[in-house]
């Protein structure tokens, strides 16, 4: 069946102006790269085909790989680790919001290794962690902080565009805070094949609360979990079915029910998605891609049996929950918030009254809403 509903969509020179203003302040995806760079890329940019938009932002990427490379024989580890973290910037840019052409992917495969080189340099020492699942396996990097004898450890993952590599800025707080931390792709993402929808996509969480329940090293009786965007659905989830493993759990600008909602998918996917670089109609192919399906009736067909509703789990206990968006949300509805806070144990909230996707607010500092979060999982998980 194909697509009836008209979507708006922006064009090359909206993108890049928008490019242009998000580098400059900062704005996601366009936290850590140079202002002066994108300029000479947006020069360059000449369509909104995906391979040449991968392909842009792979050669900047690979220019900086290399600079560290040659900072690395000069045994400058500092000034290397620098260059490739940026290098992998740039490649993690150019496969955004999802490897979705053969160019996104090379984009992808490039920043997953210059990330692994730039880790080699990290203050606290990152392990890659190759966990074996069924037929497959699953990967994630764990941290923790030097000198800290059995930690406890969130876990936390994003959505459909922000992989496990894009979350050290989180990290690094949670860290000075003596917390040691595991970054996962969720399903349907990164390096995680199993899709969003499979019936074993909650088990690769679970696996992981066994293999950190097994470690040494840190302290699996005290573990929280974070899942961001459309990843807040899982954190949601195991606050429920893993009430008694989990300490606290954040769910973040995520859907429960009434996301998972026609009457809410559909302008979400058509004029919704404001904050999303190329618009609603990228928002709906990343989510597809996650789920494992193309078109917004087949998405909307197969992803209402997710809801906690239906699934009847809204009104079972869970662990402690903190629910965190902004109320003028246009990529997961703030009823969301409320329906969990309406049903089961007592939630803690913060909702911001100005805030758009994941609360993110005008003239609000960056870290401001990553703060409140860390700051409510530390009161969970220490003494």
């Amino acid at each position: 069946m194909p697509d009836t509903h008209a979507t708006h969509e922006p064009t090359l020179d909206d993108i890049k102006q928008e490019v242009l203003r998000r580098s400059e302040k900062r704005l996601q995806p366009f936290n850590h790269v140079h202002h002066q760079d994108v300029e000479k890329l947006v020069l360059a940019l000449k369509s909104l085909d995906k391979d040449h938009w991968a392909d842009l932002w792979s050669r900047i990427g690979i220019e900086y790989e290399k600079k560290g490379d040659e900072l690395e024989k000069a045994g400058d580890g500092k000034k290397a680790g620098e260059a490739f973290y940026l290098a992998y910037d740039y490649c993690r840019i150019g496969r955004y919001p999802c490897p979705s052409s053969p160019g996104k992917h090379q984009a992808y495969q490039h920043s997953l290794r210059m990330f692994r080189k730039a880790a080699r340099y990290f203050d606290v020492p990152l392990e890659v962690v190759e966990l074996p699942f069924k037929d497959r396996k699953l990967v994630g990097y764990l941290q923790v902080p030097p000198g800290v004898k059995n930690p406890p450890v969130v876990a936390h993952w994003g959505g459909v565009d922000g992989y496990k590599e894009d979350r050290q800025r989180p990290n690094a707080m949670f860290h000075a805070m003596g917390v040691a931390t595991l970054v996962l792709d969720m399903p349907g993402t990164g390096e995680n094949t199993v899709l969003y929808l499979d019936p074993d996509a909650e088990r690769t969480f679970s696996a992981w609360l066994d293999y950190l329940g097994q470690r040494k090293d840190v302290d699996g009786s005290r573990i929280g979990v974070w899942g961001g965007s459309f990843g807040g659905y899982w954190a949601a989830r195991l606050a429920h079915t893993e009430a008694k493993r989990l300490k606290a759990a954040v769910f973040h600008g995520g859907n429960v029910h009434h996301g998972f909602q026609e009457q809410w998918l559909v302008p979400a996917f058509t004029k919704g998605a404001k904050t999303y670089l190329f618009g609603p109609g990228s928002m709906l192919e990343a989510r597809g891609q996650a789920v494992g399906i193309r078109t917004m009736e087949e998405f909307i067909k197969a992803v209402g049996k997710l809801s906690l509703v239906e699934m009847g789990l809204i009104d079972k206990p869970s662990a402690p929950i903190l629910c965190v968006n902004g109320k003028l949300d246009d990529q997961a509805p703030i009823d969301d918030v409320y329906l969990l806070l309406e049903h089961g144990d007592p939630k803690s909230a913060r909702i911001y009254p100005k805030g758009s996707h994941m609360g993110r607010t005008p003239g609000m500092p960056e870290d401001e809403i990553a703060k409140t979060i860390t700051g409510w999982l530390r009161s969970r998980l220490l003494p």
